[in-house]
């Protein structure tokens, strides 16, 4: 008995017959949406919000690597997009070369695709949540927690998901329109092995890209400082397109391993040539998928390095502080006194040694500001007698404190900076002195550094003559007053005993002195006399609640936060949590993406170039020999994209650190050699990314050698 065969049946045949390009575009669009709404559910989540202060350079980085992000996997979703289509193409040829009409096909086409694209999209936004709680819940139960790690979601993350969405589905349809519009059949049949090779440019570049690459690093970053220098101006957004060389450089050296490699084969011109000739004949494809893994391992690298760098900067200095305890207060609040912590400490079983004390002011200090022109774009600087806070200690206070003897002339000031001078909190053109409470004043010039770190970091620190600092005292009341203070432990240390101090301390302080240490009360004295309101009071940026002396916010931040070094050490990552996280989960989807990428490009290489295996076998051409040209082509896909995305953001990266403060001190060379390290790690697990991605097309190809 004959089977009548309709339209449909045809339809749903060659539908199945092209499952496994569906699957390739369903898994495509499921993994990037998954990403782009894990990191979006996270960005935005009241747990790292709070913690990650505005306007600070961690969340702008945060917020960078995120557009990133975004661009990588909008382009990734875009050329998965195209690719179906490119396979779709053969069967909406045969229907129409059965007399199907394009507006008949459009229904059922519309309805296929939809449906794949709508459900792919919709389960990876979904499957993005218990993504990203599950990496969170493991960082949890693995590594530290704490009150602050309760992982909230907020609703602010959905409009980045669904306007993701939105370009998946629209391009989708937008395909499908544009398909359907196609009049020659022929044409259509034969889209799926159009080839779409790159011109090629000669040798140079390749060498010429990396100089170029390099070279937009460094304009497009040092161009801010560099305008503002020359225009007295601050520099325009349009600024931040002088990085614009970086991404013509990188489309150079991915151009030229495409269609040169960076091998010689002047020796031997037919090594590798088919896996070299199916590379270039699809090169504006695997070109732009090599950019777009260079940019997230690119980004991977930068979330990854912020880890070590910031451990070493924090554990670094508690290692060399000389002092077990050190703290500083207000004179108006009841901290415990000496005889008070000794007892204390006697409970815990620990006897105190080198106890030290001394007494500070806080006056008014002058400085050059940058005053905005009325257009808000030009400044001119202006000097200013009572600029700042300044806290001034006399030079016997020093000497007693750090059991340096220094001697300072009359009218002078040194500023105390850290042993390696890349303090931001020192002030070199102050030439005046002012009491906050009398308003006397007194003139004064830089004589100097000083190096104490204990006394750098939060505040700005000056060390002046002793009648000097008896005239500028004079008739000041106890909030303008302080006192610093250390000790160190004899024998070993407890950190209960630490912890309990702490509370105590944090406890002894009343509101007035709940605010962070950039909240400058000199600055606010003088905008509330011109009638303005300082802009701290204004946005409430500058308050603390002394209750939650715990968290991560108040510990980094309290003007008035203690440095005690089993405290600091131990609970180090229990402060950072949060921060260390972010940074770990951009790295992990980033890298992720990237490895996606690179596995989905080699697949669809293969995929593509089929028949030409197929070819190569029946002309004799043993397995090992089709595997060898298999591993050619992965190789080319994965090695110069990552090698590029891992060596130019450490370049990058001891840039930033280098311009930060023009040295790259003893602890940043060692974050860099972990970094280093980390990146030996990258290469390792893309590694074996490369190794399965070669075995899953030796099985796709039938290749058993």
């Amino acid at each position: 008995m004959t089977q009548a065969v309709t339209m449909k049946t045809i339809e749903r045949k060659l539908q199945k017959a092209g499952r496994k390009h569906a699957r390739l575009y369903l898994f495509c669009n499921f993994t990037a949406l998954m990403i782009i709404s894990a990191y979006s559910a996270l960005m935005f989540s009241p747990t790292v919000q709070t913690v990650f202060p505005a306007g600070g350079d961690s969340r702008k980085q945060m917020n960078g690597i995120f557009v990133m992000t975004l661009f990588g996997c909008v382009v990734f979703t875009l050329y998965a997009s195209n690719l179906f289509f490119r396979h779709k193409s053969s069967e909406l040829g045969v229907l129409m070369a059965l007399g199907a009409s394009g507006k008949k096909l459009l229904p059922g086409l519309l309805r296929e695709v939809l449906l794949l694209s709508g459900m792919s999209s919709a389960l990876g936004i979904i499957a993005g949540f218990p993504f990203v709680w599950l990496i969170w819940q493991g960082f949890r139960l693995f590594i530290v927690d704490s009150s602050e790690m309760l992982l909230r979601f907020g609703l602010r993350c959905l409009p980045a998901s669904f306007g993701f969405f939105l370009v998946v589905v629209g391009f989708a349809c937008l395909n499908v329109w544009r398909y359907i519009k196609k009049t020659n059949i022929m044409e259509v049949i034969r889209e799926e092995h159009i080839n779409e090779p790159v011109r090629e440019l000669g040798k140079w570049c390749g060498p010429a890209g990396i100089i170029i690459l390099f070279g937009g690093a460094v304009l497009g970053y040092s161009a801010p400082a560099l305008w503002k220098a020359l225009f007295s101006a601050y520099a325009p957004s349009w600024t931040s397109l002088l990085y614009a060389p970086v991404f013509v450089g990188l489309y150079m050296v991915m151009l030229h391993t495409v269609v040169h490699g960076w091998k010689n084969h002047k020796k031997n011109p037919y090594k590798n040539i088919i896996s070299r000739s199916m590379m270039k004949f699809q090169g504006k494809q695997t070109v732009n998928n090599m950019i777009i893994v260079a940019i997230l391992v690119a980004g991977a690298c930068f979330g990854i390095f912020y880890l070590p760098t910031l451990a070493s900067n924090g554990l670094a200095a508690y290692a060399v502080q000389p002092y077990d305890y050190f703290f500083h207060y207000r004179a108006d609040q009841s901290v415990s006194g000496e005889e008070e912590i000794r007892d204390l400490a006697g409970e815990y079983g620990l006897t105190l040694k080198d106890y030290t004390t001394c007494e500070y002011i806080t006056v008014g200090a002058g400085y050059y500001a940058e005053v905005p022109e009325e257009d808000g774009k030009h400044f001119h600087v202006e000097y200013r007698p009572v600029g700042g806070e300044a806290k001034i200690l006399s030079e016997d206070a020093y000497y007693a404190l750090t059991g340096e003897k220094v001697d300072v002339l009359p009218g002078t000031y040194r500023n105390v900076t850290n042993r390696d001078e890349t303090s931001l909190f020192t002030n070199e053109s102050a030439r005046h002195l002012t009491n906050m409470v009398t308003r006397k004043q007194i003139e004064t010039k830089f004589a100097g550094y000083l190096h104490y770190d204990l006394l750098s970091g939060k505040d700005i620190c000056f060390v002046i003559d002793n009648a000097d600092y008896e005239a500028l005292a004079e008739g000041l009341t106890k909030e303008w007053k302080g006192n610093l203070a250390g000790f160190n432990i004899d024998g070993k240390d407890s950190y209960d005993f630490a912890d309990d101090f702490y509370h105590r301390f944090t406890a002894s302080f009343d509101q007035s002195c709940a605010y962070v240490y950039y909240y400058d009360r000199v600055q606010k004295i003088m905008k509330e006399e011109n009638g303005e309101i300082y802009w701290m009071d204004e946005t409430g940026e500058g308050k603390l609640d002394l209750q939650n002396a715990d968290s991560s916010d108040f510990r980094l931040s309290w003007a008035y936060s203690p440095s005690f070094r089993i405290l600091g050490t131990n609970d180090f990552l229990l402060t950072m949590a949060v921060f260390f996280m972010m940074f770990l989960f951009i790295f992990i989807v980033c890298l992720i993406t990237a490895l996606v990428v690179c596995y989905t490009r080699c697949q669809t290489i293969a995929l593509n170039n089929r028949y030409i295996f197929d070819d190569l076998r029946k002309l004799g051409a043993s397995p090992a020999f089709l595997s060898k040209e298999v591993r050619s082509q992965c190789g080319s896909v994965f090695r110069m994209p990552i090698l590029a995305g891992m060596s130019g953001m450490y370049f990058l990266y001891i840039l930033i650190l280098y311009a930060n403060d023009d040295k790259i001190v003893s602890s940043e060379m060692a974050a860099l050699g972990i970094c280093l390290l980390v990146l030996f790690g990258i290469g390792a697990l893309s590694y074996a990314i490369y190794r399965a991605a070669v075995k899953s097309i030796g099985k796709l190809l039938g290749i058993t050698g």
